[in-house]
Formats: structure tokens, sequence, C-alpha cells
């Protein structure tokens, strides 16, 4: 199934619908298609065939979306750039992706004349600029193509979008995602529309990410209205959710702890979010239990837990997995299992195995296996490193975990992460999870740093609550008094924040030269 079908066939039926809005632009099923349509051609004009690879450098916008279904009408592979990235990974990623046709906000014109890796024969086209000698403007592209153009005949196998990874430890890998990785995946999760109502979904995550992206699937293949922010910012998610009305919104954790932050958050009328889902990186104790204190009783708050390179969601933690009761013994239950990333989807299958890749029981922890028809294809240029498939069509996530016995998974850090103090194994989450109940802790991350006598030591950064106080010495007594000798951490700085990437992920290099490592 060509992923272009997800706009084409609910709008053959309800064109009149509303599906779309971003600021002052909103578009029915039918207005939407239209446009994807002519751009559609007009890339086709422009020598643009199936398999070629059509990027887009920008914040989310309408337009934005419609790059992405056009790219799919045609045939071609979608490559969703990071605009945050640093030019030498930006060159890294355009380069490996030999794109046809990159599509540009103009804030970023100037970011692309730095690079080096810019084919010589690449069509480029300006969102929000004017058209020069050199690049032709976004509307006057799509103002030139024809209506009438069908969506193209792909083969499942085909790469539909190519995904770069976050890099935080090394180079971006190109994630390869076939069109049958994507319609298992949607076609899987949510049905397909109907005519009636299903609410309206908030997308605040970068379109160059897998939330995002099966986000613009998911929403206007369900008939979801999709409303689109072009960057968060706590404020006007809050402004955004009362006045759209929103149903369903997707957030980070850091993103969740700036909306609870918000001076004016309980100002604001959120009684219309029904399904508020959380993931993308370890989502701190302390935060989410504040949002279930803070937020409408109403909101069922969803733990999603996923991959790129497994075309999103892999585990749920849902709504009943959430619920406080106020009785002691089922609440103790509901905080552990907090912790957790929940249950595997139907498609999904979990299992823990040990170095030696035997398979381990319940509670015993190894490394997370996991098989799914929507794993990707494979990393673009066959690079080395990163998540890799064995022979049974398990993927090898890299993750460190254990299932317990009823078949929740717990992470405790990812086996790169793994600190091994005098041939001790120490996962960084158990003393992370430790340092975080100190009621002076907002945020912590834990890391090895090598040492001469041995090996590694358990180093800990640590960022305070606003008006709080307490001493490196005292956390190191705090986490003594729990933990053993050995875990307990060496060196404990605090410091005024924690290096993120923009979706949270802990930039652990980076952190490890601020805490005196190399």
């Amino acid at each position: 199934m060509n992923t272009a079908n997800f706009l084409s066939l609910p709008a053959a039926m309800f064109e009149d619908q509303e599906i779309l809005a971003f600021g002052e632009h909103r578009a029915t099923y039918g207005e939407l298609l239209s446009r994807v349509r002519r751009l559609a051609s007009a890339l086709a004009a422009r020598g643009v065939r199936k398999g070629d690879c059509v990027g887009v450098l920008a914040t989310n916008s309408h337009q934005y979306v419609e790059c992405y279904y056009a790219a799919a009408m045609v045939g071609a592979t979608f490559v969703p750039l990071n605009y945050r990235a640093k030019i030498h990974e930006l060159d890294h990623m355009i380069s490996k992706a030999d794109l046809k046709v990159l599509i540009f906000e103009e804030r970023y014109r100037a970011t692309l004349d730095k690079l080096d890796g810019l084919p010589t024969n690449l069509r480029r086209v300006t969102l929000g600029g004017d058209g020069d000698g050199a690049t032709e403007a976004f509307e006057a592209v799509l103002a030139s193509g024809a209506e009438d153009f069908e969506d193209a005949e792909v083969d499942e196998s085909d790469t539909s979008i190519l995904m770069y990874t976050s890099g935080t430890t090394s180079l971006p890998k190109g994630v390869m995602l076939t069109f049958g990785d994507f319609t298992a995946y949607v076609v899987g999760t949510v049905d397909m529309a109907d005519g009636e109502p299903r609410g309206a979904a908030l997308n605040c995550v970068p379109l160059y990410h897998i939330a995002g992206a099966t986000n613009i699937m998911t929403s206007i293949w369900t008939g979801r209205k999709l409303v689109l922010l072009p960057q968060f910012d706590p404020g006007e998610w809050l402004e955004t959710v009362q006045r759209e009305k929103i149903t369903h919104a997707f957030v980070v954790p850091t993103m969740m702890k700036k909306i609870l932050d918000h001076a004016d958050f309980a100002s604001f009328d959120l009684s219309s979010l029904t399904n508020l889902s959380y993931g993308g990186a370890p989502m701190p104790l302390p935060v989410i239990r504040r949002a279930l204190e803070s937020f409408p009783a109403t909101v069922g708050f969803v733990n999603a837990f996923g991959q790129t390179e497994t075309t999103s969601t892999l585990t749920v933690l849902g709504p009943d997995d959430h619920r406080l009761t106020g009785d002691p013994d089922k609440d103790e239950l509901v905080l552990r299992r907090l912790t957790s990333i929940g249950r595997p989807l139907p498609d999904v299958e979990v299992k823990v195995v040990g170095d030696a890749g035997n398979v381990l029981g319940t509670n015993e922890t190894g490394e997370i296996l996991v098989r799914t028809p929507r794993v990707m294809k494979g990393y673009a240029g066959n690079v080395e490193g990163g998540a890799r498939c064995d022979d049974d069509g398990y993927l090898h996530t890299r993750d460190l975990g254990f299932i317990d016995d009823e078949g929740y998974v717990f992470l405790v850090g990812r086996a790169d992460d793994m600190i091994i103090r005098g041939g001790e194994n120490i996962a960084p989450a158990e003393v992370e999870g430790v340092l975080q109940t100190h009621p002076a802790v907002d945020e912590v991350a834990v890391l090895g740093l090598e040492n001469e006598e041995w090996g590694q030591v358990v180093a800990a950064a640590v960022v305070l609550r606003s008006g709080t106080s307490v001493s490196p010495d005292e956390l190191g007594e705090h986490c003594r008094a729990r933990l053993a000798t050995f875990k307990k951490p060496e060196v404990v700085q605090i410091i005024d924040e924690l290096p993120r990437n923009p979706l949270g992920k802990i930039l652990r290099n980076e952190l490890r030269k601020q805490l005196g490592g190399s």
C-alpha cells in the first residue's frame, strides 16, 4: 500500500471534513489532497522519480505535511532533516541521501550555504522565501502542478522514509523505513476514517522524528484533525489545547515538565484532553506523578516506547496502568509499573537474553530483543554499529532490561552505558532512581568515568529543584543508605541543566566531559 493512500482514500469519501490546522491555515481532506496532487505533479515535472530522495529542512507546518504525501504519491523516498543538527552532521545526511530535491525553510538558507555536500544537480525549493536563479519558491512550484496526478504503484519493500537517528554518540545513521512498515503500523493501530468526529491531535514533535512522522499518518488516516505547532512552546501548547479542544497529544519528558512548570498552567481549560502520550526518553517518576496530580482526572496517560528502527511504538503502558486509587497496596503496584515501559503491542514479540545469547527468565536482566513485521529495512549504506537483526528476525536493541511475571518490560539502561566498577556491573538507571527520591533533586544523570584503580567509577550530574539546596556529600550519603556500597556515586556534581538533544535524550558524551571525563 502506498502511504499516500492514507490521504487519498479518506479524501475520496469525506472531502469536506476539516483534517489539518496550522495557525490560520485550515484544510479539508479535499483541499489537502488537491495541494498534494499538484505538488507531486510538480516534483515529477522536475525529474523526481520512484526511489529518488526528496529532503525537507524545516520546522513543522502544513506545507511539511504536504511534502511527505507528495513524495509518497510519486513513490519517492522522503528525507526529513534535523534542523538542529550540527553543520557536519547535516552535510553527512544530505550527501549520503543523494537528494534530488531539497525543500527548505528560508531561515536555513545561510546554513545550506555553509555545506560542502550539496549535490551539484540538486533542485532547491524555499518555504517562505522568494525564488532566484538557483532556488524556486514553494508556492510557485506547487501552483505549476496538475491536480490529476495519481498515487504511484509501489512495492511494500520500497523505502518510504529515510529517517536519521539522533546521533547522540556518533554520526546519524539513515534508517530505511518502507511503505510496508508504515502500513503495518498505521492500519494496525487505528481504524480508517468513517466521517464521524475523532477529535483533534496536537503535534509539537519535530516531523524528522518517528513520533512526528507516524502522527501525520495515523491522524490523517483515522479522521482525527491534525493540529501542528511549528516548534514546542509550553504556553502555546496549553493555549492550543484549550482553543482547538485537543483530545490527543504526544510529548517527550522535558516537554511534560515545562508544561507543568508553566506559571499559568492551572488557568487553562484542558478538559478536552483524553489521551496524553509520552515517550522518546525515560520519564522521571516525579514528573509523571506530578502530571497525574495536575491534569484533569479524565486524561488518560500512555507511555509509548519505541525506536526509529521499529517504525515507532513497541510497548505501551496504558491509562489503567497510570491510575492511582488511594488504596496503598494497589497504588504501590501502579507506582512500580510507572517505571516500566508497559507491555508489547500485539504485533511485537519481546525476549531478554544474556551475554551468551541464552533466553533469560522473568526478572532477569539482559539485552532486550524485539521481533515485529515493521522492523527497518536496514541502515542506508550498510553502516556499522546501531541495532541489528539476527537470523531469527529479532532486533538487538542494545537496551538492557527485564520482563516481570506479568509481562511488563522494565529498562535499566543502554548496554553501552553500563558502568563496570572493579568487575561489578552497575546500571545507571538504578542509581538515578535512588537520587530522584531525594526531595531536592529535580533531574539526574549517572554515568561511568574512567579510573585507573577501578576501571570506572560512578558519577552523577544533578539538577536541583528551584528554591532547594543540598550538598554533593549529602546526596552521596542518601545513596549510601539505599544502595550497595560499590554503587554509590564517587563523583556528584550539581549543574544548572542536563545537556540534551531536541527530543530530551541526554547527551552522555557531552555530560562526561562536564564531569571531568574524556
